[in-house]
């Protein structure tokens, strides 16, 4: 995906979103031009019981050149009745395994690429920079928030505390020790602030979906890097809830994501006979997204969309097949399975887990009879039939046994009818059944 610089309109750029995923529930999302329209954007959403309890941790990075006295900001923010004009100096935006926008400012170029460390609750951002013949100072400032990514900081006054040790920062925001942020670049002086904010950052998704679209973040400080004429830099920004960022390559960071991803390409044996090779990578990559690991269950899980959902029962067996089972993921594919009987009570399997405490869910009739379609599929692309009868058959038997004889989990009052349909009298439960005698 690539938009040159003539679909970097601030019409186009405020509709067409990206997203980048770290394994166990966190993203950096916004949109190709850098303005966030929604409160789920941020480059860094972190887990803090993974993948439940996303938490926005860094907004964004503002950026500002200066030359010769003159200061470019080639950041886009929205506020009510304003639009900063950062995007007037992009040339382009691509996403290919990892985002990148490409500025230019008089004769000087900037790439900057975002990537999140896999399975880790960490985002860099790397610039490329050839700065043109003049002297030149890049500004890099980290717009901070820590809040539950479905709410809002809105009329909010941070207090920050800081630990400065050169280019390493660790932020306490509002006395959330137990969840420092770590900040770290490899160039520059960092410059600490005070009670500075950014007030009233508006996102305008949310006033479409009828929602207050205001709210504030913190800007902790500022990293300033000296650029010589003609001089090229490579400046790395690190963004972490672990403490040992400044050990972090960057460059080696996106190598590894890059390898990754085309490992998995090369083993869905998907493009050894497509023309389409690039459609199939892209849906490689898309699908990855949603492939999320749970640590408190040791298993992989399924993440039902982007931004808000969490891994929901009857969504994840619904796109079981497109996911893992023709991209030939089977060893996940198992795990999947797994993750969903593993709570399963009076023969229901769980709709979901609370993002609050990790409490199974039961709001759903029929995910335990998608369970076995799903089953049957994993059957038809493995023959594994060793692993469905040690680890799923018993369950699966005792699923049907409970429709036989009715389940009674907080009234639902599930049953089976005389004409072999499933009778579902309590309505919270029964408007998640497609097909079913209500």
């Amino acid at each position: 995906m690539k938009y040159s610089k003539k679909d970097i309109s601030i019409e186009n750029g405020l509709t067409k979103e990206w997203i980048i995923t770290n394994g166990i529930g966190g993203y950096a999302s916004s949109t190709i031009i850098g303005c966030n329209t929604r409160k789920y954007h941020g480059l860094l959403i972190a887990p803090l019981t993974p993948p439940a309890r996303r938490y926005l941790i860094l907004s964004k990075i503002d950026e500002s050149i200066e030359m010769d006295g003159k200061k470019y900001n080639l950041y886009t923010n929205m506020s009510t009745n304003y639009i900063s004009e950062g995007y007037k100096y992009q040339e382009s935006f691509e996403k290919d395994y990892i985002p990148t926008f490409s500025y230019k400012i008089e004769d000087t170029l900037i790439d900057k690429s975002i990537c999140m460390k896999y399975m880790e609750n960490t985002v860099c951002i790397l610039y490329k920079i050839k700065n043109g013949r003049k002297y030149s100072k890049l500004t890099l400032a980290p717009i901070i928030n820590y809040r539950d990514f479905h709410q809002m900081n809105t009329g909010h006054v941070y207090n920050l505390k800081q630990e400065i040790k050169q280019r390493k920062v660790k932020v306490i925001v509002d006395n959330n020790n137990q969840t420092p942020i770590y900040i770290y670049s490899n160039l520059g002086n960092y410059i600490e602030h005070k009670n500075d904010s950014f007030n009233n950052m508006f996102y305008i998704e949310e006033e479409k979906r009828g929602f207050f679209p205001e709210e504030n973040h913190a800007v902790c400080g500022r990293y300033e890097i000296e650029l010589e004429p003609n001089e090229e830099k490579e400046v790395g920004i690190i963004c972490s809830l672990e403490e040992n960022i400044e050990e972090i390559d960057i460059k080696k960071i996106i190598d590894d994501e890059t390898k990754r991803i085309n490992t998995l390409v090369k083993n869905s044996g998907l493009t050894s006979k497509n023309k389409d090779k690039e459609l199939i990578k892209d849906y490689i990559i898309a699908t990855d997204n949603f492939v999320v690991y749970r640590p408190s269950f040791c298993l992989h899980t399924l993440i039902a969309g982007y931004h808000w959902f969490l891994d929901w029962g009857r969504d994840a067996l619904i796109s079981f097949e497109g996911l893992l089972l023709i991209p030939r993921r089977f060893d996940i594919a198992k795990e999947v399975l797994l993750t969903f009987v593993k709570n399963i009570k009076f023969g229901l399997v769980p709709n979901g887990y609370s993002g609050f405490d990790n409490r199974p869910l039961y709001n759903s009739v029929d995910a335990s009879l998608l369970l076995f379609e799903q089953v049957k599929k994993y059957l038809n692309y493995t023959k594994d039939y060793e692993f469905v009868e040690e680890k799923l058959y018993s369950v699966l038997k005792s699923i049907i046994e409970a429709y036989i004889s009715g389940i009674n989990l907080d009234n639902n009052n599930i049953y089976l009818d005389k004409d072999n349909l499933i009778v579902s009298r309590n309505t919270r439960y029964s408007k998640y059944l497609d097909g079913c005698k209500i």
